[in-house]
């Protein structure tokens, strides 16, 4: 039997956030034993290390409502042939990060692939603003958006086509905090939302289900892009925004579970962790754990 075979990518990015640290979110989910927990399940892991990022403190913003493009536009060119060569391998990539910026650099690999694929997007944000809409300048709030094509070329030229991604293949799952704007673009877009409302209406396993239907549907496989502050801060307090009344523990385990249940996972990133703000580790280790329930871990048997 042919051993599955994992490459995990850092990407110690923080340029796309307002809060400093979680560019050592690689370094926390490294130390928290991700290599150990993939290996026991059976994978083989390959670490290619971290992309190279520009620090802060050595550029200047030239724009406010785009803060550092050159800089994230540049580590996105880096990171996209390292997902597509990936998966033109048969390697599933495991981007870990670092800010969600980096989801621009994920979902441009996925398209380069020449794959056709979904993408479910674990998030409390749309991450769906633009220069029009935003009002951080915090590209981290931009990626799905780029992916749709929406927003300055030097984003959307990324990985070649202006569209990366199949609208009625997009979902959303956890939203609790749109931006006015923001709900209306994607309101007017074929994506698919499942707010925490209708998780406490529907229930995970059944918001998941249909999620996965829907990026399945015509496609080679899902891009899971999860974001750890898409649970509730109780559960993980290493994030950089926080929103109340988010996915708990179990919920999350189970969508993970469901998507290793599915074999449909094309490529995955692990965003917003965010050490400074953490407490023990504690986010570092759930999303170790979270991505062994993606790779096929579970309680029984």
């Amino acid at each position: 039997m042919e051993r599955r075979k994992v490459r995990i990518i850092g990407v110690p990015i923080d340029l796309g956030a307002d809060r400093r640290g979680v560019d050592m979110g690689p370094s926390a989910i490294r130390y928290a034993g991700l290599h150990e927990r993939l290996k026991k399940l059976g994978w083989e892991v390959e670490d290619v290390g971290n992309i190279d990022v520009p620090i802060a403190e050595t550029r200047e913003i030239k724009d406010p409502l785009l803060k550092y493009l050159p800089e994230i536009s540049e580590v996105n060119e880096k990171l996209y042939p390292l997902v597509a060569q990936a998966i033109k391998e048969g390697v599933i990539p495991l981007v870990i990060g670092g800010d969600h910026s980096l989801g621009i650099g994920s979902l441009a690999g996925c398209a380069a692939s020449g794959k056709q694929f979904g993408v479910i997007w674990f998030d409390t944000h749309g991450d769906y603003n633009s220069v029009d809409t935003t009002s951080s300048g915090n590209i981290h709030g931009m990626p799905l958006a780029v992916a749709n094509g929406i927003g300055v070329e030097e984003l959307v030229r990324i990985g070649g086509a202006d569209r990366k991604i199949k609208e009625e293949n997009t979902v959303i799952i956890g939203a609790r905090d749109f931006d006015d704007e923001e709900r209306d673009m994607i309101r007017q877009s074929k994506i698919t939302v499942f707010s925490m409302s209708d998780i406490d209406r529907l229930g995970m396993e059944v918001v998941v289900r249909q999620g996965l239907e829907i990026a399945n549907q015509g496609t080679d496989g899902v891009h899971i892009s999860f974001d750890l502050d898409v649970l509730d801060p109780s559960e993980a307090p290493g994030v950089g925004t926080p929103v109340q009344g988010g996915i708990t523990y179990r919920e999350a385990h189970l969508a993970m579970e469901m998507v290793a249940d599915c074999q449909c996972l094309l490529s995955m990133d692990v965003v917003e962790v965010n050490p400074i703000l953490d407490v023990q580790n504690k986010t570092a280790e759930l999303a170790v754990g979270l991505i062994g329930s993606a790779f096929g871990q579970k309680i029984y048997p």
